[in-house]
Order: C-alpha cells, then structure tokens, then sequence
C-alpha cells in the first residue's frame, strides 16, 4: 500500500443538503467537500444526525445533493449504479430467496445469469463462509450470517466502491469483531474502496487508513485522521500505545460534538 500512486475515486465537491420539515428547512450537510482515494478504507464517525447516512446516500445516488455534486471515477453521480455497492444496517435480504438466490439477484440485475451468475455467487458465498447455507431462506439465518449474505451480494456484482452504513451496528459483539477481521481481510484480497459508516470508535481505527469526524448538525468535516498502524491488523492491535492514543484523541473530538447536539 505504500508506495502506492492512487487516483481520486470519489470526489465530493461542496455538498449540501436540506430537509423541507414540518418544523421548516432542516440543513443535514453544510458544504461538505472530500476526495477519497482508489482502494482506500474510509470510517466516518459523529453524533446521531451529523449527516453520515444522508453523505452516503448521496454518495449511492439514492439520494440528490441539494447543492454540490458528487462524482465517481470522474463522473457526476447521477442515481444509482452498480460500480456503488451499498450495505446497509438492516440486512435488506429479499426473504423469499434463499442465501443463493440472494447473492445471485444483483447479477441477474445485471445481465449475468446461469451458471456464470452461480459461479460468482459460490465465490463469494465462500469468501464470507456461507457455502454451507446456500439453501437456507432469510429467516433461517442469525444476524451476523444475514449480514454475511448481504455483503457477499454486494461484492458480487464487482462494485469498485462499497459504501456501508453501519452494517455491524445491530449484532453482538462477538460477530461483529468477527466480521471486523473477516471485511479486512477481503478488503486486503479485493481492494475495494470502502466508505463506511459507524458509531464505534474501535471499529472506525481498525478498519480505516483515515478517520472522518463529522461535527454536529448541519453536518460538516470537522478533522480527519490518518490511521498510520500498519495492516494487517488485529483484535491485539487495540490493545497498542497507538491506537489508544487514537482513540482518546477521536473519541474526545467526537464527544465535543455530542455536547453540541444537546445544548
């Protein structure tokens, strides 16, 4: 990774975004500006309602800025498209699918069927260690394999970015610091650029290369950190000088904004 000449894969250049409410104009992103690199791992962190999931949003093309723009590999992002792979919190599993049918429906999507489409999916049903499960429907499925299904269903479809709005956030944390391990080392295998979203200090330093800290509404960038513990790393990583330096260091910037959101 060092050493690397890498380009700008997403670039996001003055976005705003404004909410008509009951109560009136509620401003969630206030001239957010940031480029983000090829194959890199980004974790943004902030308080409730700083605007995280409105940047991804806009980022997926599921939502328009109401003013900037956002453009990926050089192009303005205009709704959805399938180089973006989105994860989000709820598993968003189709429940009458089985694990298969479900990593298969983005390739369909897509043109890719038969065998190629089952082939694919059988790589990535392997990757998150699912292979024994191909048959299982949604609901025969504990949280952290729903959420295994549907981050294989997103690298199915070879997305070059991978946006994830806190998809560890709802499971134990046992299976999150699994699934931790486990999204960095495909990370370190398929070098996707990942924008991700958590609350979880810990899990934002042991993921990312930087750190975006987002200050309270109307979201802005207020600093963003440099990761520099070297990869791979591990549950033992955070127990190093380093990384709870980072941490107290975050988490006290992160707080701030917390006291802001409830004067």
């Amino acid at each position: 990774m060092a050493g690397e000449e890498r380009s700008v894969k997403v670039r996001i250049d003055n976005v705003k975004r404004i909410f008509n409410t009951r109560n009136g104009e509620m401003v969630a992103l206030n001239g957010v500006s940031l480029d983000i690199m090829e194959n890199e791992f980004i974790c943004v962190v902030g308080p409730s309602g700083c605007g995280k999931s409105t940047l991804l949003n806009i980022i997926a093309g599921l939502l328009e800025p109401s003013s900037g723009k956002v453009y990926c590999d050089g192009k303005e992002v205009v709704g959805t498209g399938t180089e973006r792979g989105v994860v989000f919190q709820q598993y968003a599993l189709f429940p009458w699918m089985t694990v298969k049918k479900n990593v298969m429906f983005g390739l369909n999507l897509k043109g890719i069927k038969g065998q190629e489409a089952e082939d694919i999916a059988m790589k990535y049903i392997k990757m998150v260690q699912l292979e024994d499960f191909i048959n299982h429907y949604p609901k025969e499925l504990s949280g952290g394999m729903k959420q295994r299904v549907a981050i294989a269903r997103a690298y199915a479809v070879n997305p070059s970015v991978l946006l994830m709005d806190e998809p560890f956030g709802a499971l134990d944390a046992q299976t999150r610091t699994q699934l931790q391990s486990e999204l960095l080392e495909t990370w370190e295998k398929e070098r996707k650029t990942c924008f991700f979203i958590t609350h979880d200090v810990d899990e934002a330093i042991i993921l990312a290369q930087k750190v975006i800290i987002m200050s309270a509404r109307p979201g802005r960038i207020k600093e963003i950190v440099d990761i520099n513990i070297p990869y791979p790393r591990t549950q033992e990583t955070k127990m190093s000088p380093e990384f709870l330096e980072l941490k107290n260091h975050i988490w006290s910037q992160v707080y701030q904004e917390y006291l802001e959101v409830r004067k």
